[in-house]
């Protein structure tokens, strides 16, 4: 009997300090992905970037209560050619007999090498379907100061902000300390360029607390980020989905944070379980009027058009509480944020989502078959 069932390869782990939540992430996609209508490959990268396939990986227990450098399970390698586009054995002996083919990847690596649009790149090299964002929407929503560009040009509002190199940093300090001072104030947040689940990201209301916050910053990343700090604000999120204009905007939350700023804890240790985000308390739908839900969910999409993000993503703001002020704080792409929570309010289950998403993946793919990538000419028999 021939199995009519769609291949999907969840490739989770990754060499990245988000490691831990990305295999967090991953247990939610196995828990509701629909069985009957795929069949799952469970893709691990461990943190020092080795690739392992084995149906056990796809369970928590496979994680619990062990170091996860002695994963034991077989390693492959991906092969970038897209003559190939499989996983083969790192045997060399096996790699033809045994490869192992998807019809669609489904990449849940948060932070580096995963959700900044290098993974993409190489599955864009191996001409294979997948879901989420390109390289370029990646690569843009991870990194804190680029998209804050994109957003200012597409007239959405950000707060004021800094940015300077860790070089720059260790060459001068007074001189970037004096151009924060002056251009933000006290209190601000620091943060890394290109860091997600608000690790190493800190609030500092003086110059002692600034200068360990900047170190503290400089030790994950190359370019930090120093933001204007707004007192009285609340955050809202909103997730949309769709690909080019075909966009949907979800409700919006306000989740309920533990100081001025959501922390590692807040998002991810309270709550219990396989939960992640799931398990921050928050209020769905955020108890805001309709004109501003409205207004958000426009910049939402906005936003993801802006970066040319594809599949889903969520979109988080600031909002002064007593005069309405909006910024847009940041986009979290695939898989930075399902925000399955979110379109569970919409009416859409987890299951459906991913449903969703998987088809979005194939509808970019072959948006992506139809372009030219090749022009003849005589070029080099004229040289």
């Amino acid at each position: 009997m021939i199995n009519s069932k769609t291949k999907v390869a969840v490739v989770f782990g990754g060499r990245s300090v988000e490691h831990e939540v990305s295999i967090l992430t991953a247990m939610q996609v196995f828990e509701n992905i629909n069985r009957e209508k795929y069949d799952i490959i469970p893709i691990y990268i461990d943190k020092n970037g080795r690739w392992f396939v084995d149906e056990k990986l796809g369970m928590i227990d496979s994680f619990r209560n062990l170091k996860l450098k002695e994963i034991n399970a077989p390693e492959y390698f991906f092969a970038v050619s897209p003559s190939v586009k499989s996983l083969l054995p790192k045997s060399t002996i096996k790699s033809f007999f045994n490869k192992i083919s998807a019809d669609i990847y489904f990449p849940v690596i948060h932070g580096t090498y995963g959700e900044d649009g290098t993974l993409q790149g190489m599955l864009e090299m191996a001409n294979v379907p997948y879901a989420g964002s390109g390289v370029t929407g990646s690569a843009v929503g991870m990194d804190k100061i680029i998209q804050k560009a994109v957003f200012k040009d597409a007239g959405l509002s950000v707060v004021k902000y800094v940015w300077f190199l860790k070089s720059e940093w260790q060459d001068n300090k007074v001189k970037i300390i004096e151009n924060i001072e002056k251009t933000l104030g006290y209190p601000v947040f620091v943060k890394p360029a290109n860091l997600g689940s608000s690790i190493a990201i800190n609030k500092a209301s003086g110059l002692k607390e600034l200068e360990w916050a900047i170190e503290v910053a400089s030790s994950f990343d190359r370019r930090i980020i120093v933001e204007e700090g707004k007192e009285g604000i609340i955050e809202i999120n909103c997730s949309v989905i769709g690909n080019n204009n075909e966009l949907t905007a979800s409700v919006c939350e306000q989740p309920i944070k533990s100081d001025q700023m959501l922390t590692y804890e807040d998002k991810y240790l309270k709550g219990g379980k396989i939960k992640g985000m799931a398990g921050l308390s928050r209020f769905v739908p955020a108890p805001i009027n309709e004109e501003l839900t409205k207004k958000i969910q426009d910049m939402a999409k906005r936003a993801f058009k802006a970066v040319d993000a594809a599949g889903i993503s969520r979109v988080d703001f600031m909002i002064k509480s007593d005069t309405e002020d909006l910024w847009i704080t940041e986009i979290n792409t695939l898989p930075g944020s399902l925000s399955f929570y979110l379109w569970e309010k919409s009416g859409i289950s987890f299951s459906e989502l991913l449903d969703k998403l998987i088809s979005l993946g194939f509808e970019r793919h072959k948006e992506r078959q139809s372009l030219t990538f090749s022009y003849d000419s005589d070029l080099i028999s004229k040289n």
